[in-house]
């Protein structure tokens, strides 16, 4: 049994730097380490598999000789963490960019790009609906880094540069994450923490909509610098961005408190985000003034022509298609957000982990239990499951053992769901043998290096939690005393960095959350969901978000490589300020605005 210390070298202080080496060393070589091309250009940061590695590297040698971790243990930790992310998010990101592919190979992917076109032609209202209110609805339905790959595709094939639909993206992709792939985050902090689901998602929904109402200003704001342009510019569009963000906050509000709609907020969010902007746009306001890229300025320019007419978004362009024709191509994206509401159904999981149930069987893996059924094998891992025990305070006293299973829910996982959406949409594009040969090959091609860098993060994710390593740095903000509802937020946005998804971070110190919560009389309802609210803000900057960017983004591997570093420095700073602004939400929410805190059913 290997016990948990968290404070190995005899000092807090110097505990926590030990602990903080693996990320340290992660964000060094990702974002800081110089190297030369081979052209011989300097750049910043290092290819994204080769810092994971290093990253990994660091994580082995702190967790086995600073806190004396088993070496297996250490392994099977790792390999848990790569397993497990295979299938719940790897195998996501691969079943959702091969509908991509199929749609792009199929040429409907053009009628989509113009059929979104023709709501707006101003670039600053196309970041809001694609980025923002449309990667809301795909995150909704299967999150963990799929509307970064989905909607950053749809921007670049748009026109917009491989590195601003990544970064947009990834800011974009804050607010909605709480409730991703049917409320998976919120499930598993009421899980891990004994409170009352509805009651965590309602006080999540008190916090994220006062971001919502941010997001698109900070989009179009983070845009138009990007391009060149003028803040008067940005505040042109204000009144769209505000009907994009306040449809979707309002809708957020009121559907995370209901029993109905919770699990869903995202997709009903983003659903009528995209109706009631694109209404406001049509019929009631649209911009003076028309932005294009600046590659579009120029051009225009040199052929004598403006851009600034209050008609040029109605009449520049006819649009081409026939409704028919742009509902078949939008058909592959509405059976993706069908099949994704059905997999989440909790009725319709149970159905297809016990779909062959009558098939059981039971044998040994690496000396270790290898059983369960057809639908839903388990194995225990080797030299981990209930071999780690965890130490008050992260955990109260006599806590059991960590278990340590990889369950093979090969059925009713996510993925599975984006999958069958993909062959489901090739079947109505009735795409050729030819055509899906080429989607799996591109496919293939684009996500080998992503998969290599997930796998490796996911891995050392795990072994931070196992080792113990996670905690001494959760445990270091816990000092904050009546400050510490702020500091929850951060606490979150650790656990997101550390393991690329808020899922995985509130499993991560939801417990810790709450008996920290206990010990300085605060409300445990506000410090628990806090940690997924301020977690959101941690998902712009994890490496595996970010190589999921760089993957649907950039078509060249060598650029994806080059990529990552600038992504991480640009979106770093924005992370820090938005936890921070869900972390004097949550402080104002503890003292002042307490009325908004809702107080959970009895016995719960």
């Amino acid at each position: 049994m290997y016990q948990q210390t968290y404070d190995p070298m005899g000092n807090a202080v110097l505990s926590t730097l030990v602990a903080a080496v693996p990320i340290l060393t992660l964000l060094y070589f990702i974002a800081l380490h110089p190297h030369r091309d081979r052209q011989g250009v300097r750049h910043l940061g290092i290819a994204a598999p080769y810092a994971a590695f290093y990253g990994v590297i660091a994580a082995f040698l702190v967790s086995c000789i600073a806190f004396r971790m088993p070496l297996p243990s250490a392994v099977a930790a790792f390999g848990l963490g790569t397993l497990s992310g295979f299938l719940g998010i790897i195998w996501i990101v691969l079943a959702a960019m091969f509908l991509y592919t199929m749609t792009v190979i199929s040429g409907k992917f053009e009628i989509v790009k113009e059929s979104i076109v023709h709501i707006s032609f101003d670039r600053r209202l196309q970041c809001v609906l694609i980025a923002f209110s449309f990667g809301a609805i795909i995150e909704g339905t299967s999150g963990f880094g799929t509307p970064v790959a989905i909607a950053g595709a749809v921007m670049v094939g748009l026109g917009f540069k491989p590195f601003q639909s990544a970064v947009l993206n990834l800011l974009a992709n804050t607010a909605p994450v709480a409730w991703g792939a049917i409320g998976t985050p919120i499930v598993t902090l009421a899980t891990v923490s004994g409170l009352d689901q509805l009651s965590l998602s309602a006080m999540a929904g008190h916090q994220l909509p006062f971001v919502s109402l941010l997001v698109p200003f900070w989009l179009v704001a983070t845009f138009v610098k990007m391009e060149g342009g003028s803040w008067k510019e940005a505040f042109e569009v204000w009144p769209a961005a505000l009907c994009a963000g306040a449809s979707f906050a309002v809708m957020q509000w009121f559907a995370s408190g209901t029993n109905e709609f919770h699990l869903m907020t995202d997709v009903v969010s983003g659903v009528f985000s995209v109706i009631c902007t694109a209404l406001f746009l049509r019929f009631v306001w649209h911009p003076k003034t028309r932005f294009l890229l600046r590659a579009e300025r120029e051009e225009l320019a040199r052929l004598g022509r403006s851009t600034s007419t209050a008609t040029a978004d109605t009449t520049d362009w006819a649009y081409r298609y026939t409704a028919k024709e742009t509902a078949l191509a939008w058909l592959p994206w509405v059976i993706l957000i069908v099949c994704c509401a059905v997999w989440g159904m909790p009725a319709f999981k149970k159905a297809l982990n016990e779909l062959f149930s009558t098939i059981q069987f039971s044998t040994t893996l690496l000396g270790s239990k290898f059983a369960g059924t057809l639908s839903l094998p388990v194995w225990d891992m080797p030299s981990l499951h209930n071999l780690v025990q965890r130490m008050p305070p992260v955990v109260a006293v006599n806590a059991k053992p960590e278990a340590a299973r990889f369950t093979i829910n090969w059925l009713s996982t996510a993925g599975t769901g984006v999958f069958v959406a993909a062959i489901l949409a090739g079947l109505v594009l009735r795409l050729d043998g030819r055509q899906w040969r080429e989607a799996f090959g591109q496919t293939l091609q684009r996500m080998k290096v992503p998969v290599l860098v997930i796998g490796q993060v996911l891995g050392l994710g795990f072994l931070t939690r196992y080792s113990g390593t996670d905690a001494v740095l959760g445990l270091a903000f816990t000092g904050a005393g009546p400050m510490y509802p702020f500091f929850a937020a951060y606490l979150g946005w650790l656990g997101v960095f550390l393991t690329g998804s808020d899922t995985a971070s509130n499993a991560l110190f939801g417990s810790l959350q709450r008996i920290t919560a206990q010990q300085l009389n605060l409300n445990q309802i506000l410090i628990v969901a806090t940690n997924s609210t301020g977690g959101v803000m941690g998902k712009m900057i994890d490496a595996q978000s970010i190589m999921v960017a760089c993957a649907a983004c950039y078509e060249k591997p060598e650029e994806r490589a080059r990529a990552l570093g600038p992504i991480f420095r640009t979106v770093f700073w924005h992370s820090i300020a938005g936890a921070a602004v869900i972390g004097l939400i949550a402080l104002s929410q503890a003292y002042v605005f307490t009325s908004l805190i809702p107080v959970p059913p009895v016995g719960k």
